[in-house]
């Protein structure tokens, strides 16, 4: 980059800023961007009379509204190859079925393209950052450089949670030792340390109870305290999970984890459906967030995370889509609507969650959870954007547009996508790679794989 300034204004008719208060839903709305970064959101007259704004390329977005780019915390790229693989199966079917039969068939050519497959889908549907849950490391770091390029391919900014993984019953190309996943995480943390743009974070991932030894998990964590990052663990996903962990450590399993010598503040547990009240104080006493999977776990019949107690704990929570064939689609705005519907009948009570609340849950709350300044319209956060077409019924009323961007928004009124100031969605087509491309990698990739 030059010495420069490289400066953006972003116009659209309408905004919801994701900062809460009056200014959440606001008229005519400019933003500028210098490097990447949100300096000044206000009336389209006074952002252009600032004087940063006279060199600023600009992007009209008349006739839209703008929205922060949403936050998916939890997905696993290399899935959407897999997608209708395994479908209408119980927990540990589809797991053995799909994951364990076909992922192991995958070089890092084969993850770049599962990559660009999920991203691009997400980068459509208005994901601006995404947590990619990566396990497929064959001990290195190849699989995991061709994700994160894919990812810098297309515009993307990426969390890569690069996983911690030593349980033998998984195939060999999940599997390290403990020695290996320390030195290949902070390689790969080391290669792509981005403090300036964060376009690139790595974070460790100790994979579950089942999938990393307790001193996995320890290692694990003990990289994020050194890094300065959270670390992530799939938690309490399903009941039976419950049943192993009192069987093996005498405690539930945020008990059993709370036992070891890690710390809980930077734990991002993923979905949490069976955790009990007194797990989910725990998690808020110590300072834990949670990465929230409603549509996965529907998918999957896992149950169902108490999501309205947690929110009412204070525990940070960001929406996640989880993987291409867990779900089986990319959307945080589905997540949103989702995360609403599923608590409201779950506890029988149309007042649960409000749209306001879900609408966090996917942006600004989301960012907050991987410690990310994304997720809001407001000056200090990274320029992550996404236009909704207003000539678009589904977001009629005008006057109700942040409730209809959570219960009625349709992906059709997705436009363009700008991430950290730049466009990487314009008039529905992705700008960096284009689709034909990516299909023919999936086609050519799959052609061979039977189904059944």
């Amino acid at each position: 980059m030059s010495d420069a300034a490289d400066a953006v204004v972003v116009i659209a008719d309408r905004a919801v800023t994701g900062v809460p208060g009056a200014s959440a839903v606001r008229g005519a709305t400019a933003v500028l961007a210098v490097d990447g970064a949100i300096v000044l959101v206000d009336d389209p007259a006074a952002v252009l009379a600032d004087p940063r704004a006279a060199a600023a390329r600009r992007i009209d977005w008349s006739g839209r509204a703008l929205v922060p780019g949403t936050v998916n915390t939890h997905n696993h790229s290399f899935q959407s190859l897999l997608r209708g693989i395994g479908d209408d199966l119980p927990f540990l079917a589809w797991r053995d079925r799909a994951l364990y039969r076909y992922s192991p068939r995958l070089d890092a050519r084969g993850m770049e393209t599962a990559a660009l497959f999920a991203f691009g889908e997400m980068l459509l549907h208005g994901v601006t950052t995404v947590c990619d849950f990566y396990y497929l490391n064959a001990q290195g770091n190849d699989n995991a450089s061709a994700t994160i390029e894919a990812a810098r391919r297309l515009g993307m900014r990426i969390v890569l949670a690069r996983c911690f993984y030593d349980w033998d019953g998984a195939p060999a190309a999940y599997r390290e030792t403990i020695p290996q996943a320390v030195r290949h995480f902070e390689e790969l943390h080391r290669h792509y340390h981005d403090a300036a743009r964060q376009l690139v974070s790595v974070q460790p991932a100790p994979h579950s109870q089942h999938g990393a030894t307790p001193d996995m998990i320890v290692a694990g964590a003990g990289c994020a305290r050194d890094a300065g990052v959270p670390w992530h663990i799939h938690l309490a996903e399903e009941s039976y999970q419950v049943d192993q962990s009192l069987a093996r450590f005498g405690a539930r399993p945020l008990h059993a984890v709370a036992a070891l010598p890690v710390d809980m503040a930077r734990m991002i547990a993923v979905h949490g459906c069976w955790f009990d009240a007194g797990e989910r104080a725990l998690l808020a006493e110590r300072g834990g967030s949670l990465a929230y999977c409603p549509g996965s776990n529907m998918f999957l019949g896992d149950g169902v995370t108490d999501l309205v107690d947690l929110v009412a704990r204070g525990v940070k929570v960001g929406l996640g889509t989880d993987g291409g064939c867990s779900n089986n689609r990319v959307s945080v705005f589905d997540e949103m609507r989702m995360a609403a519907l599923l608590q409201k009948v779950h506890r029988t009570d149309g007042q649960a969650i409000d749209a306001e609340t879900c609408f966090a849950l996917g942006t600004r709350t989301a960012g907050a959870v991987l410690r990310l300044p994304v997720g809001a319209i407001a000056p200090g956060y990274r320029c992550d954007l996404v236009a909704l077409d207003l000539a678009d019924p589904s977001l009629w009323p005008a006057q109700a547009l942040e409730k209809n961007v959570v219960y009625a928004l349709s992906p059709r009124a997705i436009t363009d996508v700008v991430v950290d100031g730049h466009e990487v969605v314009a008039a529905r087509q992705l700008r960096h790679v284009e689709l034909p491309e990516i299909q023919a990698r999936v086609s050519e990739l799959t052609a061979d794989w039977i189904r059944d």
